[in-house]
C-alpha cells in the first residue's frame, strides 16, 4: 500500500504519487517536499573560493498588503492579485539583497501562513506559481535567483486570512560588498522612481511598493470593508479607527483607467535588473545603497553618523501618495517617514559619474535624478525640501 501525508484540518490524503506529479506539473510544492535547484551558492564555474566571502540572509514580505489583496479578491474573484503579492514577497526581499551589491545566485524560500476555511487551495496554487513565474521572468532578465520551495501552513487559529513572507540568500566575495560605510561628504544621492513603467513591467505602477500599509488600507477605504469582512482587520482596534476612508476598491484611481485597489495593490518594482548594469560599470564607486521602505524617506538615517543629508530635489509626488494624505489627512512630515514618495531606491555616489548612472536607469525607462547631497555635521540630520514644506528629522 502506497503511504500518504495528512492534512488534519482539511481532511485531504496526498500520495507519493501526487508528490511527484505536482513537482511534474512545473513547481508545485506540496508540504514537507524539498525541490533540488542548481547550487548557486557554491558557483563552483568561477573561482570563489580564491577571495574571502560572506554568506547573506534575509527574510521579509508582503506584510499587510496581503489584507487587501485578499479584499480585492473577495470583490472581484480575480485571483492575479495574488500573482502581484507574490512578487512583492519576491521583491522586498531581492531589493534589500541588492543594497548589500548582490545581483545574482540568489535561492529564495517562501512561507505562505492561511486560515484554510477562508484562504483556498487555487489562492495558494496562484502564489505558489506566481513566485515561480516572477523568478522565471527575472532569469530572462539575466538575474540568477531560484525557488527552494517552503512552507503552507494552515494556522487558523493565528491567521484570520493570510501571510505571505519569503526569504532570501546568498553568497558574495567580501571584496564586493556595498555596506553603506562609505557615505560620505560630498555625496550625491541618485533616486530611482518608484512609479512608471520600466521595460521589464507589463503596466503601470503606482510606486507604493509594499510598506504603510496598515495606514494606507485604514485612512483610504471605507467603513464598509469592516462590517463586510470584520476578519480583515485586528478587533481590538477601535472600531471608529478601522477603513475611515472613503474609497471602495473599484472607484475611479486619479490615475486614468487603474481603479482604487488596483493603484494600491501595484506590485513592488525590483530594481535589480537595473541594479546589476550599474554595479557592473562602478560598483567600486557605489558607496551606499538605500531601500526605502520601513522608514520612507527618512531611511536613510539608519546608515550614517555625523552627516547631514539634504534631499532637495525630489520627484513629484506620485497620485497614490496624493490620494492616501487627502483621505488620511496625514502630515507630510509623517507621509515622508512612512512611505517611498516617489522614488523607493537610492544610490550614494560621487557627483562626477552621476549623469553615466541616470542614462543607464533611463534604459530601463526608469526616472532618476540626482534628489540630494551629503554634508559633514555634529551629528545626524536629514533635512526634506519638498513641494509642501521644509522638514527636519
Amino acid at each position: 500500500m502506497e503511504s500518504t501525508t495528512k492534512n488534519e484540518q482539511r481532511g485531504v490524503s496526498v500520495s507519493k504519487n501526487d508528490v511527484r506529479n505536482a513537482v511534474q506539473d512545473k513547481g508545485l510544492f506540496p508540504k514537507a517536499f524539498c525541490k533540488i535547484v542548481p547550487d548557486v551558492f557554491g558557483d563552483f564555474a568561477r573561482p570563489l573560493f580564491s577571495k574571502p566571502t560572506v554568506n547573506v540572509m534575509h527574510t521579509n514580505g508582503a506584510e499587510t498588503k496581503s489584507i487587501l489583496a485578499y479584499l480585492y479578491w473577495k470583490e472581484t474573484g480575480d485571483l492575479n492579485v495574488w500573482k502581484n503579492l507574490a512578487q512583492d514577497a519576491v521583491v522586498m526581499n531581492l531589493d534589500d539583497l541588492l543594497c548589500s551589491g548582490i545581483t545574482n545566485n540568489i535561492l529564495l524560500s517562501s512561507t505562505i501562513n492561511r486560515n484554510c476555511f477562508r484562504i483556498p487551495e487555487d489562492v495558494i496554487n496562484t502564489i505558489i506559481f506566481g513566485i515561480e513565474e516572477y523568478l522565471e521572468e527575472l532569469r530572462s532578465l539575466n538575474i540568477s535567483i531560484h525557488f527552494g520551495g517552503g512552507q503552507t501552513a494552515d494556522i487558523g487559529d493565528l491567521v484570520q486570512t493570510i501571510t505571505v513572507d519569503s526569504t532570501a540568500a546568498a553568497r558574495i566575495r567580501q571584496n564586493e560588498i556595498i555596506a553603506n560605510d562609505r557615505i560620505q561628504d560630498g555625496d550625491v544621492i541618485i533616486g530611482l522612481a518608484s512609479y512608471g513603467q520600466a521595460t521589464y513591467e507589463k503596466s503601470y505602477n503606482s510606486g507604493i511598493g509594499s510598506t504603510g500599509f496598515t495606514a494606507a488600507r485604514h485612512d483610504v477605504l471605507s467603513k464598509f470593508y469592516a462590517e463586510k469582512y470584520p476578519e480583515s482587520y485586528d478587533r481590538q482596534i477601535a472600531s471608529d479607527l478601522a477603513y475611515t476612508g472613503s474609497k471602495r476598491l473599484l472607484d475611479p484611481s486619479p490615475v486614468a483607467g487603474i481603479n482604487a485597489g488596483q493603484l494600491l495593490l501595484s506590485p513592488s518594482r525590483t530594481y535589480t535588473p537595473v541594479m546589476k548594469a550599474i554595479l557592473e560599470n562602478f560598483r567600486p564607486s557605489i558607496h551606499g545603497l538605500v531601500h526605502c521602505t520601513d522608514g520612507g524617506q527618512t531611511k536613510c538615517l539608519n546608515f550614517v553618523n555625523d552627516l547631514h543629508i539634504v534631499k532637495d530635489r525630489l520627484f513629484t509626488i506620485p497620485p497614490v501618495f496624493s490620494m492616501i494624505q487627502s483621505e488620511s489627512n496625514m502630515s507630510w512630515l509623517e507621509m515622508y517617514k512612512i512611505f517611498n514618495m516617489g522614488h523607493r531606491f537610492e544610490i550614494f555616489t560621487k557627483e562626477k559619474i552621476a549623469s553615466d548612472i541616470i542614462k543607464i536607469a533611463q534604459y530601463f525607462n526608469i526616472d532618476a535624478q540626482i534628489i540630494g547631497h551629503c554634508e559633514t555635521a555634529p551629528n545626524k540630520a536629514l533635512t526634506i525640501k519638498s513641494e509642501h514644506g521644509t522638514f527636519q528629522y
